[in-house]
């Protein structure tokens, strides 16, 4: 498995899991990668440290992979990414902790195709995006925890 840091045009980072290297570029060529923020094709890789499996060796790091963050001190910011998080509350069905179950299930035609909402660890969502299932970050996920006001 490789993981890639990557950046779009409008300097978003996120990683990315592919299979290998070849597995990478043949789904960028191919378009099949996007930004999970803004949706834009063009990215590039960038710089990222090697990881190293050396079973038992050392004790686990913690997680040090960037996440994006914003720190919204403009109310109409706040209030845009409210908007966004009401939509995807009114929109979308929480599966929760099935999130990847049903994903697949909806992407085989196994169940009824909606729009879900849930929780994923890093490996699951990207086996999902392996199998061709497009899931993207919800960087507001926060806010459909609680009531939306």
């Amino acid at each position: 498995m490789k993981v890639f840091d990557l950046c779009c045009d409008q300097e978003h980072s996120f990683e990315g899991w592919f299979a290998s290297g070849d597995e990478f570029d043949r789904q960028l060529a191919a378009g099949l990668i996007e930004c999970p923020l803004c949706g834009s094709a063009s990215l590039r890789k960038m710089l990222s440290a090697p990881r190293l499996n050396i079973s038992g060796a050392l004790p686990a790091p913690e997680s040090s992979a960037k996440e994006p963050v914003a720190m919204p001190n403009d109310e109409s910011m706040r209030s845009m990414m409210l908007q966004i998080a009401r939509h995807v509350a009114a929109n979308s069905e929480d599966v929760g902790e099935r999130f990847p179950e049903e994903a697949r299930r909806i992407h085989y035609e196994e169940a009824p195709q909606r729009s879900i909402r849930g929780v994923a660890s890093r490996e699951e969502a990207a086996e999902l995006r392996d199998e061709g299932i497009e899931v993207m970050p919800v960087p507001f996920g926060n806010l459909l925890k609680n009531p939306l006001q």
